[in-house]
């Protein structure tokens, strides 16, 4: 007989024509189902991952990965600290910035806002504003000129164009015969920026470093400095390393720190959405068992034949487990193949889409993106095909248990 006899019979099984054309069909549909659930699962992970991705890149493009702040007003020798943060390799840009809450007033126009001193010619080390400029320059921040870059929306929302002159208030006050009244100067509006993140687009102005601290009456001091790191994911690494090397009151974080509750929801809802995928894949793979169970049936009298040739139950039980584990392997080849494929085209694929029937499948105005961003990894890919083949290898076991169990007398006494 031929060895091993539980592939031989199983692999024929799959290519057999079958009387019961039912039994084909619940087959091919088991097939589908579990193609389509690993396509899904692979292109929509991909997609989350380029959002995550973009998301993060346009977050950075204006926070810093690292920052090294004083624990009691400003930092005096933040040129030493830069010297000091960039003797570390890891290190590869640093810049000092001024940063305080203020009022914007342009008109009757009033809006809160971050105001952030920095210094053009050292910005481009940390963040990627000076690329994301809709109007004018970063470089036409001038010291003693008093002029402002405001993000595009919170320029809207004031009514604000270039050449514009918008009052700056601060939350310092200043004694005066007629009481305390807030401090005010008035800035020149000479650029407008647009990063896509209505976070920094609405809430941010720029202004000259030493501008900014002369608003706030810090002198030579800095509020901090920024860094940006080699690898943004050593960030709390380098961050604990550099903070023992600084001698005084000085605190330095990360961007895991800053954004750890945003960032935390992104890597649930892609968990979430993972788990949900991951049910559809199950279902599509325990389709098999029905499947299976009907193949059971239909072959009640070849499995007493063999039976009686000498087959023993755990020779029958495996020719139905290889019979499913050929369908899960195939389905699973597929729907990785297609989900790799799809996750790598998406972005053209929707483009097309979009051409064909004139529509906006992402509303730029809403999301600040155009295009459905993917990022394949590869390991998701490999994790999603090991578990699928996993549950559609458990499908088969009851179908196959069943099989085993069948009395060759009883099943042959009405054939």
């Amino acid at each position: 007989m031929y060895r091993p006899f539980p592939l031989f019979i199983g692999l024929r099984y799959t290519q057999a024509r079958r009387r019961n054309h039912f039994i084909s069909f619940i087959t091919v549909i088991s097939l589908l189902g579990i193609v389509l659930g690993v396509t899904a699962l692979i292109t929509v992970l991909s997609v989350m991952n380029g959002f995550h991705k973009e998301v993060r890149s346009r977050i950075l493009g204006m926070a810093s990965h690292a920052e090294i702040l004083s624990v009691r007003g400003g930092i005096t020798g933040w040129r030493d600290a830069i010297a000091t943060a960039k003797s570390d390799r890891r290190v590869v840009g640093a810049a000092p910035f001024v940063e305080s809450q203020v009022m914007l007033v342009n008109g009757q126009n009033v809006s809160g806002a971050i105001l952030r001193g920095v210094l053009p010619a050292q910005e481009p080390e940390v963040s990627d504003v000076g690329e994301h400029m809709a109007a004018g320059r970063l470089d036409d921040l001038l010291p003693d000129e008093f002029g402002i870059v405001l993000g595009r929306e919170l320029a809207f929302v004031l009514g604000a164009n270039l050449g514009d002159q918008v009052t700056v208030v601060t939350p310092q006050v200043t004694t005066t015969p007629a009481g305390s009244v807030p401090r005010m100067k008035r800035f020149t509006v000479v650029g407008l920026f647009e990063v896509g993140m209505g976070e920094y687009d609405r809430g941010v102005g720029l202004v000259h470093l030493q501008d900014g601290a002369t608003l706030q009456r810090l002198g030579e001091a800095v509020s901090g400095v920024r860094l940006k790191l080699a690898d943004m994911d050593q960030a709390p690494v380098v961050s604990r390393e550099l903070a023992r090397k600084f001698e005084g009151l000085f605190r330095v974080t990360d961007w895991t720190q800053s954004h750890r509750n945003f960032f935390a929801a992104l890597e649930t809802e892609k968990r979430m959405m993972g788990v949900i995928l991951f049910l559809i894949v199950a279902v599509a793979a325990f389709n098999i068992v029905s499947t299976l169970v009907m193949v059971v049936t239909d072959k009640r009298s070849d499995i007493a034949i063999l039976r009686t040739l000498g087959a023993s139950p755990t020779e029958i039980m495996g020719i139905f487990i290889v019979q499913g584990t050929w369908i899960g392997f195939v389905g699973t080849l597929l729907g990785m193949l297609g989900g790799v494929l799809l996750a790598l085209n998406v972005e053209t694929i929707i483009g097309w889409f979009e051409r064909q029937f004139g529509f906006d499948f992402i509303d730029p105005s809403i999301y600040y993106i155009s295009k459905l961003p993917s990022d394949l990894h590869w390991d998701d890919v490999g994790l999603i095909g090991s578990v699928a083949f996993v549950l559609t290898l458990l499908a088969t076991l009851y179908p196959a248990w069943r099989a085993a169990r069948v009395q060759p007398a009883e099943a042959l006494r009405y054939e």
